[in-house]
């Protein structure tokens, strides 16, 4: 299946994060995919369901991440997107506090062949994590790519 560049960001962000579609994940990375976030790259879908998909949705079972801007030009998209949710889950090195949260992030990908091939992510989540009493650092939000 051959979609340009928005329409794969935008599925990404709304199946992957707001309908929990793991499948999702598979299809749109491949083990050559790599996102370079703050805490260091994260590689290939297990390696991205292992520490960003799956640990934010245990510590935030209510997650929504909603897109606020996408910027496409040719293979790559540059989104500016808002994350809210409830910290009701023991995940992410601090117990459920129950409190929301809201966090910021901007994400640049590059997709090849219909797949997220690489990308950088840089969010405020461990800044609202330390707000929340976790004092280790901590992944950064939703996103993978080659």
């Amino acid at each position: 299946m051959s979609c340009n560049s928005r329409t794969i960001v935008e599925r990404w962000f709304e199946e992957v994060w707001n309908l929990r579609r793991t499948e999702t994940i598979e299809e749109l990375l491949t083990s050559e995919s790599v996102c370079y976030t703050d805490n260091g790259p994260i590689r290939g879908p297990d390696e991205f369901k292992q520490r960003q998909h799956t640990p934010f949705l245990l510590a935030f079972p209510d997650l929504r991440v909603d897109v606020d801007a996408i910027i496409t030009q040719g293979d790559q998209a540059v989104v500016r997107w808002t994350a809210i949710g409830t910290h009701s889950g023991d995940a992410l090195g601090v117990p459920a506090t129950h409190r929301a949260v809201r966090f910021r992030g901007i994400t640049w990908l590059h997709v090849d062949d219909g797949k997220l091939a690489y990308g950088w992510q840089s969010s405020n989540i461990a800044e609202v994590l330390r707000g929340l009493g976790c004092s280790a650092p901590k992944p950064d939000v939703p996103i993978s790519a080659r």
